[in-house]
Order: structure tokens, then sequence, then C-alpha cells
């Protein structure tokens, strides 16, 4: 994942410094002592229970899902590709992005990519989702309630039925004209909370 050790302890301390940072963040507290900061280099970040009132009403998962983790976007992208509409001289970045991005959270580290998809590097368990709701933001991608529609493995992403794509920074596709086949990738920030919905 990281080249060397120093990069994967400047990423490690970053992680706990947004922690620290953040402090409360919205739908989710972290107690952001030295002791949780230490667990950070091991992947190992204790929260206090996500609040899912806190999440707002339009992406709000549904009423008695329990928490199963949450994971702050410590390096992410979203890449656009360039749609040009037949016999236009150019296009713009109108078609959907593709995410990659490495979280930090209760459960370690997660692999978010394609799909989109979500995989624990600890364990291997992976899941996608479909956007459910949405909540736009000015100057920012969008934040998201996300429905899961399939699981792998039986580690700690296997009970997730939603995901909460909350807090988001950056991420939105450039302006201006583009060529056919053009991609560009922007830097995003994020928190996910994964949710564990009861039985319909």
């Amino acid at each position: 994942m990281f080249r060397t050790k120093r990069s994967k302890i400047r990423a490690l301390t970053l992680a706990g410094s947004m922690v620290a940072a953040l402090g409360t963040v919205g739908a989710v507290t972290f107690d952001a002592s030295a002791a949780e900061t230490t667990a950070a280099a091991t992947g190992n970040l204790r929260p206090v229970t996500p609040v899912l009132s806190a999440v707002p009403e339009a992406i709000r998962p549904p009423a008695g899902s329990k928490p199963v983790g949450a994971y702050l976007v410590v390096t992410g992208t979203q890449t656009y590709t360039c749609v040009v509409p037949a016999g236009a001289a150019s296009g713009a970045y109108t078609g959907p992005s593709v995410p990659e991005a490495q979280l930090l959270g209760t459960g370690g580290w997660i692999h978010h990519f394609a799909g989109p998809s979500w995989q624990s590097t600890r364990d291997g368990s992976l899941v996608t989702a479909v956007k459910d709701k949405e909540l736009k933001r000015e100057g920012t991608i969008a934040e998201l309630l996300l429905k899961v529609n399939s699981h792998t493995g039986t580690g700690i992403l296997s009970k997730a039925d939603y995901i909460n794509r909350l807090h988001t920074s950056g991420g939105v596709a450039p302006a201006g004209p583009c060529a056919t086949g053009e991609k560009a990738s922007v830097q995003y920030k994020a928190l996910y909370v994964f949710w564990d919905a009861p039985a319909a």
C-alpha cells in the first residue's frame, strides 16, 4: 500500500491528526485521546457509537440501523472521463466518477475502488453498493446513502447493509472542455459509515 515505512507512518499520523482535529464529526464522535492516536498506528481507531439521528434525514439509513464501522479517507481521488456528444468538437467531464481511496477507521484499512466497492485489507471482506439517495452540497461532491448489493467474505464488512458518505470535501469534476478519452483525477476527503439495517 505504501512504498516505504516512512510514508506509512506519515499517512497514519495524518489519519490520527484528522481524528483529533475533527473530534465530533456529526454522525460520529471519536475519542481523540493520546491512546487513540497511538491506536491509529495499528489501524485500530475506537469510536464512540455513531449516532443515526445525526445523519441528515435526506440520506439517513432505515430506523434501527446499527453502526458496523466508521472510516476516514486518508488518501482518495474521484476520476472522471470526458464525455463528448456526437458531432461535438469537445466535451465535458459529465460522466460518473470512479473512486480510488484508502480509508482508515474502526476496523483498520479499507480499500475503496471501482464498483463502487469497499474491501477490508485486514480480512478481505468486500461489499459493493448502489446509490440510494444523495444530498448535494455546494463546492464538493454529494453526501450519499448507498445500499449494499453484494457481500464477499465473512469479515468486518459482512454485516453492512447501507453506507453513508458524509462530510465530503473536494472531488468535483473539472470545468471546461476536454477531449474524448481524457481523464481527470480529483482529490477528495470524506467520512464513510457502514450500517447494519434491521431485517425487513
